[in-house]
């Protein structure tokens, strides 16, 4: 058995669709346990006004044309998709992959985003409350399609707010992503297990991911584990060198 789970991050910046369909392809039939996608508007890096694609349309071209790893969006803005109807698109790509769907959310955090698609971007707080408010109403949402989704459809939470998205991870996720360095992550992982006590969950639901920034982060595979990380995400930028993946997952077999 694996020590740990591997997944890759495909980032839809700077980039054409025909190699990045290539890579997570590629990467599904290498023996990945998750493939992933962001849910932005515009690049994080680089040129501001470079080549960038829809996260969700992309995400339902990788459940079509892959067959074994999970997937998702790491993470898709709160606010971005009136809730009710981004169940049914989870639903929708869960069915697309025959079950394969994670639900990747976010109280969002780029500003350009906001500004150019015509969203209230707010305060760090409203942004914070109102993801606390629309997740029981995603749920709910879920709850009622028809058909329901086939898979376990597990809903991750991307953040590491210790006063308060750790705590709505504690009552409302699946699984909780953040980002190195290791000492930072185990000291969210600990404080995520203490909400978890306080709020009365089984710390052991919710599965630890963590996402790498740069291939070089890799070395430091045992320390994210020791930090508590169960599940270990690449980002890889174009062009998608599938090298470091490799690396990580004969990490992950010891």
């Amino acid at each position: 058995m694996a020590r740990c789970k591997v997944g890759v991050q495909f980032w839809p910046q700077h980039a054409e669709m025909a190699p990045m369909r290539e890579a997570w392809e590629a990467a599904d039939a290498m023996g990945v346990d998750s493939l992933w996608v962001w849910d932005h508007f515009y690049p994080l890096m680089g040129e501001a006004e470079g080549k960038h694609f829809e996260g969700w349309t992309t995400l339902a071209a990788m459940a079509a044309t892959t067959s074994n790893a999970m997937l998702g969006t790491l993470v898709t803005g709160i606010h971005y998709r009136n809730v009710d109807l981004l169940a049914d698109m989870a639903r929708t790509v869960d069915h697309l992959s025959n079950g394969r769907a994670y639900l990747g959310i976010g109280s969002g955090w780029f500003e350009k985003d906001y500004d150019e698609y015509g969203f209230e971007f707010g305060t760090a707080g409203s942004r914070l409350r109102d993801l606390d408010a629309q997740i029981p109403r995603l749920k709910a949402r879920l709850a009622k399609l028809n058909p329901a989704p086939i898979g376990s459809l597990p809903i991750m939470i991307g953040g590491g707010g210790e006063k308060v998205t750790l705590r709505i991870v504690a009552e409302q996720a699946d699984a909780w992503n953040s980002f190195g360095p290791p000492v930072q992550y185990a000291k969210k992982n600990a404080i995520l297990d203490e909400w978890c006590e306080k709020v009365g969950r089984d710390p052991a639901e919710i599965e630890r991911t963590v996402a790498l920034m740069q291939p070089a982060e890799i070395d430091q595979f045992e320390y994210f584990l020791d930090a508590g990380a169960t599940h270990i995400i690449l980002g890889m930028p174009q062009p998608f060198d599938l090298a470091p993946v490799q690396r990580l997952l004969d990490l992950a077999k010891g």
